[in-house]
């Protein structure tokens, strides 16, 4: 098998468990490898340390498939990798309905994504690595998971950097372009072919059901107190009904309920969410008319329409508008797409943050929350938090950061693994400094 050396002087990574060998790691390579074929990973000095695929073309050189010299890259190590990840998952998630099954290098399947929705895959093949054995994969994925059927969303500009050409499509079985899918206890629809991404964000699972307390408990603010009636309930307790500062009964059963804003709600992941614990009204706002169609859909389909009010707007746009206004929510939810792609875009996706969460901690109520994301890898943990600072002092806010997580539990991180860290979550409290 052919080897590749590494350099002497190179930081010890590949022994730290990052999967990747740069171009610039490597001092030789003995042996004439076709793209896409394993290669044997040895140190200076010939010690074995890895078994990886190759990929001349690309910057990342080497992927790392395996550690054990012994192991024979086929289909039954694509069943061991997809088994030991959908064992992870239930192990992991009270519901598996819907989750991310294979998350790539985290679960040792360099550059390969896949998403079960329902009884319905879908997949992502980024990297030279898995595409030249994609029969395999595919195939691997239908022994263990069983679905309905397979559907491909390599639709990303990723896989020109490997040499790959875009590609979408059903790969195997029958999927239908939309599929219901279970998640946290709310029913989505999701748009497998023209959804983002592969059509849904599972990362934001847990954060989803981390709005939860902050949903309820504003009925005092209002003015809104539970007074005994005199009449006895079933159990013989006083009945107690809420009753505004007239002496008026509430008869809306979500008089405690926060008013939230959710920007950038793609297809309405956190108004649902906000809607199940007990929001009174929710604005739902997104860019795309086809996501707020989607969501719609969506909140109608939980019973929650009522409660919903939805806007096709830009969030930079509308947030700086409803200040003007004088607008005020309880809760307000940034959740937007990663707005620093590049290294180079990270000076400007700092301004572009600052601007939605300044805006958006001035249309907080005073001791309210202001619940806010960021998926973008270039933009550290520490520079997201002083972007969010910096925001806080020309706002003349204090901020008390109450949570703070990353992606969810089907999307584990190979410590040592930068790469993998990339979504930041935070819940502040929003109090003012005047």
């Amino acid at each position: 098998m052919t080897k590749v050396f590494l350099r002497k002087n190179r930081k010890k990574r590949l022994e730290q468990g990052h999967p990747w060998v740069y171009q610039t790691e490597i001092e030789r390579i003995e042996g004439d490898p076709q793209p896409g074929d394993a290669v044997e990973i040895v140190n200076h000095a010939g010690h074995f340390l890895a078994k990886g695929a190759i990929n001349p073309n690309s910057q990342i050189a080497v992927r790392v498939l395996t550690y054990n010299r012994d192991e024979t890259i086929d289909q039954s190590f694509f069943e061991r990798r997809i088994r030991e990840a959908w064992v992870f998952r239930q192990r992991m998630l009270e519901d598996t309905n819907a989750c991310r099954v294979i998350y790539g290098e985290a679960d040792f399947l360099p550059g390969v994504v896949v998403d079960k929705f329902a009884d319905v895959l879908v997949i992502q093949i980024l990297s030279l690595a898995m595409e030249v054995r994609r029969n395999e994969l595919i195939q691997a994925l239908v022994n263990v998971i069983r679905p309905r059927g397979i559907y491909e969303r390599s639709d990303v500009p990723v896989r020109e950097l490997e040499g790959l050409e875009q590609r979408t499509g059903l790969v195997w079985g029958e999927a239908p372009r939309e599929v219901e899918i279970v998640e946290n206890g709310l029913r989505y629809i999701v748009d497998i072919v023209e959804g983002q991404k592969t059509g849904y964000f599972f990362d934001q699972r847990e954060n989803r059901a981390a709005i939860g307390p902050l949903m309820t408990g504003w009925g005092a603010d209002r003015g809104i107190t539970l007074q005994p009636t005199g009449e006895l309930d079933e159990q013989g307790k006083v009945v107690y009904k809420p009753v505004d500062k007239t002496g008026k009964i509430i008869k809306n059963p979500f008089w405690d309920g926060a008013e939230v804003l959710e920007c950038f709600s793609h297809i309405g992941s956190f108004t649902l969410n906000a809607c199940k614990y007990g929001a009174k009204k929710v604005t739902c706002l997104d860019i795309s008319e086809h996501a707020i169609e989607t969501a719609k859909r969506n909140v109608t389909l939980n019973g929650f329409l009522h409660r919903v009010d939805f806007v096709v707007a830009n969030a930079f746009d509308y947030l700086r508008e409803q200040v003007r206004r004088g607008s005020h929510w309880d809760v307000v939810i940034l959740d937007p797409p990663a707005f620093a792609k590049t290294k180079a875009a990270v000076p400007g996706a700092c301004r572009g943050y600052k601007d939605i969460n300044l805006n958006g901690m001035k249309l907080v109520r005073d001791g309210g929350f202001l619940v806010t994301a960021s998926c973008s890898f270039h933009m550290k943990p520490e520079l997201f938090r002083e972007v969010i600072q910096d925001a806080a002092l020309d706002a003349k806010k204090i901020l008390r950061l109450v949570h703070w997580s990353g992606a969810g539990k089907d999307h584990p991180e190979i410590l040592g693994v930068e790469e993998g860290h990339y979504l930041k979550f935070a819940i502040f409290e929003v109090r003012s400094r005047a």
